[in-house]
């Protein structure tokens, strides 16, 4: 198993994974179109050439990032994947020195064991004001809003 940075082969995969989990109701759909603009943001697990996990960490402030589009292709599940794309997104906000990282998530017990805690959504203005009022869900998301404080090491 290897997690990299995205590439842009690596967009139907991700579509894939994304629509499966969003026709179950598990998570909100993403559109091609936005896939391809946010791609740079995309971590993905790759096993032997397949995508098989994939998500991303958007900044959304100068003190807050959120963890969006989290998935794992169904044979792979309970098998560390979710946790080890979560991990990463975390080193990569502690590299930018961003201190809080948010979920807006149906699998609260997933995040739970990865260490973040439940908030109420108002707590993230920035959030709800930039892109919430695009979703087609707004104003009555039934998402659960969970945080997490990153430790961001002293400079020398």
């Amino acid at each position: 198993m290897k997690f990299r940075k995205a590439k842009i082969t690596d967009v139907e995969p991700i579509h894939a994974l994304i629509t499966d989990y969003a026709e179950k109701g598990l998570m909100l759909a993403r559109p091609r179109t936005l896939l391809y603009e946010s791609l740079r943001e995309f971590t993905v697990a790759v096993d032997r050439d397949r995508v098989v996990g994939a998500g991303s960490l958007h900044i959304i402030w100068e003190d807050l990032a959120e963890i969006r589009a989290l998935a794992v292709a169904p044979d792979y599940a309970k098998k560390g994947i979710g946790r080890g794309l979560v991990r990463n997104f975390l080193n990569e906000a502690r590299d930018l020195a961003i201190p809080r990282v948010f979920a807006l998530t149906y699998q609260d017990g997933f995040f739970a064991k990865c260490g973040f805690r439940i908030v109420e959504k108002d707590s993230l203005l920035q959030k709800v004001w930039k892109e919430c009022v695009n979703c087609p869900k707004f104003p009555n998301c039934d998402e659960i809003a969970m945080i997490i404080d990153v430790q961001i090491p002293a400079e020398k």
